[in-house]
Parts: C-alpha cells; sequence; structure tokens
C-alpha cells in the first residue's frame, strides 16, 4: 500500500472476505446496474478463485474471480474508488493466479466501456456484441507467452487496438501505405489518439515502403499525426535491400506484435506477451529507421 494507492488487493481465503467480495458485486451490479440478483451469484462462485481490494480502513472497494476455465469475471469497483487504478491492480492479480494455475489463455465478457482496461492488460476482442442481463458486452481473450492466427480485418482491428492500448510509450509501425482499412479505423485511430494523448514522451514510429501512394491517396491516420506531431514520426525506406522487404508489423514496448508476411494481406500472427520476439522485432526495425529517410513529401502537415 502507498500514498499514490492507498488500498489492497489479495487473493481470498476466507469466508468472510468472499462475503465482503460479494458485497461490493451486489451494491455495482444489482443495485447500481440492475442485475438481477439471481444472474449475479451463479454455480461457478464456488469453483472460482476471488479477489478483493479494501481501502486503507479495511472497507471492501473492489472484487472479481476467475474460473477454473481461465474465465475472469465479476470485476466490480465501487464508484466512488473508479479511476483511481484499483480494477487494474485486481486483474493484475487474477492474471497472475491464472498463472500460477498453469492457465495460459484467458477471457471474459467485456461491458463495453470497460474494454480499454481489458485492451491495456493484452485482452484482444473477438466476435460480435452482444447482451447480457441487458448490459452490451464482446468477449475479450489474452493468450499469455504464445502467438495466434490473424486471419482477416477484424481480428487485425481487434489486434492493433490491444497492441496500441497496452503499449507504454513506444509503437513500431512498419507498413506499406498504411494499410487502408486497418490503420484508418475509427477504433484503431482513437487507441493511436489515446496513446499519443496519454503521457510525455510517447513515440510512434512510422517506417513507409510507399510513401508516394499514400501522399496521393490521403489517410485518415495522418491527419491524426498532423495534430499530434509530437508524438508521430514518418521515415520512407531509401536503402535498395529495404525495399525489398515484403512484410509489415507493429510493435510495442509492452511485449506485443502483429506480423503479415506479406504486407499487402492483413492475415498474419500476433501476440500481446511475447516479450522476447517483441524486443527482436523491435531490433530488426531500429537499424532500417536509421538509414530510411525522412518524409519531406509530408512537410506541409507538420509532420
Amino acid at each position: 500500500m502507498s500514498a499514490a494507492a492507498p488500498y489492497r488487493v489479495a487473493i481470498v481465503t476466507d469466508a468472510g472476505d468472499l462475503a465482503a467480495a460479494h458485497a461490493v458485486r451486489t451494491a455495482v451490479f444489482v443495485d447500481e446496474q440492475g442485475v438481477p440478483p439471481e444472474l449475479e451469484r451463479d454455480a461457478l462462485d464456488t469453483l472460482s478463485r476471488h479477489v478483493l481490494a479494501t481501502a486503507s480502513d479495511g472497507s471492501p472497494i473492489g472484487a472479481g474471480r476467475i474460473a477454473p476455465d481461465g474465465r475472469i469475471g465479476r470485476l466490480a469497483v465501487r464508484s466512488d474508488w473508479r479511476g483511481r487504478g484499483v480494477g487494474e491492480a485486481m486483474l493484475r492479480t487474477l492474471l497472475d493466479a491464472a498463472r500460477d494455475a498453469g492457465l495460459r489463455e484467458t477471457y471474459l465478457h467485456a461491458q463495453l466501456q470497460a474494454m480499454a482496461l481489458y485492451a491495456r492488460a493484452g485482452f484482444v476482442a473477438e466476435g460480435p456484441r452482444y447482451e447480457e442481463a441487458g448490459i452490451a458486452h464482446r468477449t475479450m481473450r489474452r493468450v499469455a507467452g504464445a502467438t495466434f492466427p490473424v486471419e482477416d480485418l477484424e481480428t487485425a482491428i481487434d489486434a492493433t487496438v490491444t497492441l496500441v492500448a497496452a503499449a507504454r510509450r513506444s509503437v513500431w509501425l512498419r507498413t506499406r501505405d498504411l494499410d487502408p482499412g486497418l490503420y484508418d479505423h475509427p477504433d484503431v485511430l482513437a487507441a493511436l489518439r489515446g496513446l499519443a494523448t496519454a503521457r510525455r514522451g510517447v513515440q510512434i514510429q512510422v517506417l513507409l515502403q510507399d510513401p508516394a501512394t499514400l501522399q496521393r491517396r490521403g489517410s485518415a491516420l495522418l491527419a491524426l499525426a498532423q495534430r499530434l506531431s509530437s508524438a508521430f514520426v514518418f521515415r520512407a525506406v531509401d536503402d535498395p535491400v529495404d525495399r525489398e522487404f515484403a512484410g509489415a508489423f507493429l510493435v510495442n514496448d509492452a511485449g506485443g506484435f502483429h506480423v503479415r508476411p506479406l504486407g499487402h494481406r492483413v492475415d498474419g500472427e500476433v501476440a500481446t506477451d511475447l516479450p522476447g520476439r517483441a524486443r527482436q522485432l523491435a531490433q530488426q526495425f531500429a537499424p532500417v529507421w536509421e538509414r530510411s529517410r525522412i518524409c519531406g513529401e509530408f512537410r506541409a502537415l507538420g509532420i
């Protein structure tokens, strides 16, 4: 516990703490959100591991659980404690419990307004929106220490949102021409805007294979970069060998990446928790960046 985080988060080990966790969930889900009590408590409660967050005076302020199959749920924080990192702290504790239990995959049904929290932890959305207890949700999944395939644009968009949201300060993007449909998608642009404005020192380095096509066509990402020019830097490959590179990739500084063998296609593989390979990709990017040219054709945009 510290002045910055005056609360404690721990796995529930006794009946008293479990009752306190249930009280938080009732206050948030039943009283505040109108979830029927018979839906809020279910058979998984007795099978799951629970987490409880308590304030410095011992009062319960947050709760959550993880089921034996890796499903994280019932993550709730009292309204007067939101925005102070309690949800993130409980999620980290539940992910540690999953690791200790040997669970590589975890998943959850995220309320739409909470998706950014889970994306920052490496969860990737999948499938359409749906309703649970009258509240809109999407399924999100996290794969620890492994890659998973990307086979369509929708998955590429969802993975990119997570990779950007999970970045700490740096993103390295190697792309032919900013991939229309992917890097100009509203959800991706919102994630990039959020990263660029979240803190000082953020840098999003974009290495282009074909700036001429991009200059002719334009891009919503270029327009965003113009408004946030302190965070975005563009260069274009200049070395003949570098121009022969057929692939594309996005890497963050949190151990995640999306690698595409063919740069004009979105299919490839993604990881949100493979820091060793992510570092290799970043190291591969660095020398090409250094020998590439500044995109003078974008100077009119202030980039």
